[in-house]
């Protein structure tokens, strides 16, 4: 931040992702593919640099191959200004051991924050859905006088149980204590039938972290876990202050997607989150040019519908060539809908082919997938169960390259 304290932006994106599976069979969660451009990374990194936080380590761990090439390719940034986006992998550093969690990665990476020396260090997680201006949050942080903030997003009460509540003090700011998933926490000051709930987005004063991860290190009975150690830590000595997403603003941002954020951990919400892009007014507007999201940009040529191909209520990528018919979809680049298909409320990655005559219904189909002349999937959903992997709601999901049978 030019004029302003020096700024370290770490996201953690070293996570395996199990309820995202067969999605994460190949890859690293952050890596997975969303809307079809994006990778799911590119939405944190997207909010850092339009927040002027230039400096970026992305710290990875699992299955990282297309993770490592798509920041490396994608996220190149001005050398002449010393500007970066570097994914560090796991480097045992500390001895031959993998991370133990956020915290450990944080800790075995320290060499990161010893080189640039910043007044304040951003961690973000880096699998989530959503918009931010990090400058806001940090502005409060520093005009606190805090060790550590934590984003808040006020949830229903009804739904604590899906998340780490934070239990906001009196004044509204400072942080009593957090609780995991409770069945029925105490309602905000301010609104008693809404809780926070952590969006794994935090801010410190970069000596609170430093000490704050070597005690944790020292601490056989730790999870060494950012929202299991760290900050409960740091809260018990009174250091934490809760920053309400609801007070960020975008430009360009509609009343309709104001305060959007999605957890995409499970197939559910994945779905759900590609259903929430495509509607007129969409709850979340990727059409915002004011606060622009960022990724790889592919040559192709524009999508192609003929022979009477039609798409309604779906968003189709560079590449595409329709001449059957897609209704509530998302198509990523190099789809082809032959002849006589039917694609209804699916979200198809890469290059896959849905032949003549076949069928695709409210199912999520990986890269290079080939769905045979008058097969079907998401039609017989007893049959599909056995064949494939299903959500809880039913959503049929395919993972890179499966076969249809």
């Amino acid at each position: 931040m030019r004029g302003g304290p020096s700024v370290l932006g770490i996201v953690l994106a070293g996570g395996e992702g199990k309820r995202l599976m067969p999605l994460t069979a190949d890859r690293a969660k952050p890596a997975v593919p969303f809307d079809g451009a994006y990778r799911l990374v590119d939405f944190v990194l997207s909010n850092l640099v339009n927040g002027d936080i230039m400096r970026i380590c992305v710290l990875t761990q699992y299955k990282s191959h297309s993770l490592d090439r798509h920041i490396t390719k994608t996220w190149r940034m001005s050398n002449l200004l010393g500007n970066y986006v570097t994914p560090v992998p796991a480097q045992q550093r500390l001895g031959p051991r993998w991370f133990l969690g956020s915290a450990d990665a944080i800790y075995q990476s320290l060499n990161l924050v010893y080189d640039e020396q910043p007044d304040y260090i951003v961690v973000f997680g880096a699998d989530h859905v959503y918009r931010m201006d990090p400058r806001q949050m940090l502005r409060q942080h520093i005009e606190s006088g805090a060790g550590a903030t934590v984003a808040g997003i006020r949830v229903p009460r009804s739904e604590a149980s899906s998340f780490g509540i934070i239990t906001p003090a009196s004044n509204g700011l400072s942080v009593e204590r957090f609780l995991e998933k409770p069945a029925d926490p105490p309602g905000l000051p301010d609104d008693p039938e809404h809780v926070y709930a952590s969006m794994g987005n935090y801010i410190f004063t970069t000596k609170v972290l430093l000490d704050a991860l070597d005690r944790d290190a020292d601490d056989e009975r730790s999870v060494h876990d950012m929202g299991g150690s760290i900050l409960p830590m740091l809260t018990e000595l009174g250091m934490v202050q809760v920053y309400d997403f609801d007070q960020n603003h975008v430009p360009g941002e509609t009343d309709r997607d104001h305060g959007y954020w999605r957890d995409v951990g499970t197939l559910d919400a994945y779905y759900d989150s590609h259903m929430d892009l495509i509607s007129v007014h969409p709850v979340f507007n990727l059409y915002n040019r004011e606060w622009p999201l960022y990724t790889q940009s592919f040559q192709l040529p524009p999508a192609k519908f003929v022979a009477g191909g039609i798409a309604s209520e779906s968003m189709v990528a560079p590449g595409c060539i329709v001449t059957g018919q897609v209704t509530q979809s998302v198509l990523s680049p190099g789809v082809v809908v032959e002849e006589g298909a039917v694609v209804q409320g699916s979200v198809l990655h890469d290059n896959v082919r849905v032949g003549r005559g076949a069928v695709v219904r409210r199912a999520i189909l990986d890269k290079n997938i080939v769905v045979p002349p008058g097969a079907t999937v998401g039609v017989n959903h007893d049959r599909d169960r056995e064949l494939y992997h299903a959500s809880a709601n039913g959503i049929i999901a395919l993972g890179k390259g499966q076969r249809v049978l």
